[in-house]
C-alpha cells in the first residue's frame, strides 16, 4: 500500500553517492527488483504478510541539493498478493478496497531530509483507496554506482514506515485484525537513457 514511497529514496540515494551536477537527472524504477512488503497482526495469533509489485516511477534528483529532488511512483492496487487467493479476493472486495482493475496506489514526495551519509527521511503524499495522507519513510541507501552488468548508473535502497489501515478507509475488522501495517520497501532504479 506504500509503494511509491520507495522512489523517493532513490533520489536521496543517488544524490548522496554521486558527484555533483548542475541539473536533476532522471532515474526510472526497475520493477523487476522493487518490492513493497507489508505485515499486520491477525487477531493476536499470527502475522500476515503481503506484497505489492508492478511499479512505475520517475525520480528527478538534484545531486548537489538532494532536498530539491522529486519522486512520483504508482502501482496497481490489484498487484497485491498475500499468498492466499481467497484472502486477496476478500481484500479487493467492498469490505476493503472495492478495487477496479485500473486503480492505483501512488506516492509523490514533498521533501527529503538527509540525516546521515546513507540515510534520509522522505516525506510524501501517499494515496490509497482514494485517500491521500502525508507519510514519512525512514530510508537507507544500499548502493549508488555503475551496475556491473547493465554498465549504467544504478541506485538501490531500503525504507520502512508504519501506516494505519483506518487512515485510508480500509480498516474493516480493526482493532481485532491489526490497524497498524508495517511496511518494508526495497527498490532499485536505473538512470534513464
Amino acid at each position: 500500500m506504500k509503494r511509491t514511497l520507495l522512489a523517493a529514496g532513490f533520489a536521496f540515494a543517488a544524490a548522496a553517492a554521486t558527484s555533483a551536477v548542475a541539473a536533476p537527472e532522471k532515474y526510472m524504477l526497475d520493477a523487476s527488483h522493487s518490492q513493497i512488503l507489508f505485515s499486520y497482526n491477525h487477531l493476536g495469533y499470527s502475522t500476515t504478510w503481503g506484497m505489492f509489485s508492478g511499479f512505475e516511477g520517475e525520480i528527478m534528483f538534484d545531486q548537489e541539493e538532494p532536498a530539491n529532488s522529486s519522486v512520483s511512483v504508482s502501482m496497481p492496487v490489484k498487484s497485491m498478493w498475500t499468498g492466499w487467493e481467497k484472502r486477496d479476493a476478500h481484500i479487493m472486495s467492498p469490505d476493503f478496497f472495492d478495487a477496479s482493475d485500473d486503480e492505483l496506489v501512488s506516492f509523490t514526495s514533498t521533501g527529503i531530509e538527509v540525516t546521515g551519509d546513507t540515510t534520509a527521511l522522505i516525506t510524501g503524499d501517499l494515496t490509497v483507496n482514494g485517500v491521500t495522507k502525508s507519510v514519512v519513510l525512514d530510508a537507507q541507501m544500499n548502493a549508488a554506482s555503475e551496475h556491473p552488468m547493465a554498465k549504467k548508473p544504478w541506485a538501490g535502497f531500503n525504507a520502512t514506515t508504519t501506516l494505519k489501515r483506518t487512515d485510508f478507509d480500509v480498516g474493516n475488522f480493526a482493532p481485532f485484525v491489526g490497524d497498524e501495517v508495517q511496511v518494508q520497501i526495497s527498490v532499485e532504479a536505473m538512470k534513464a537513457e
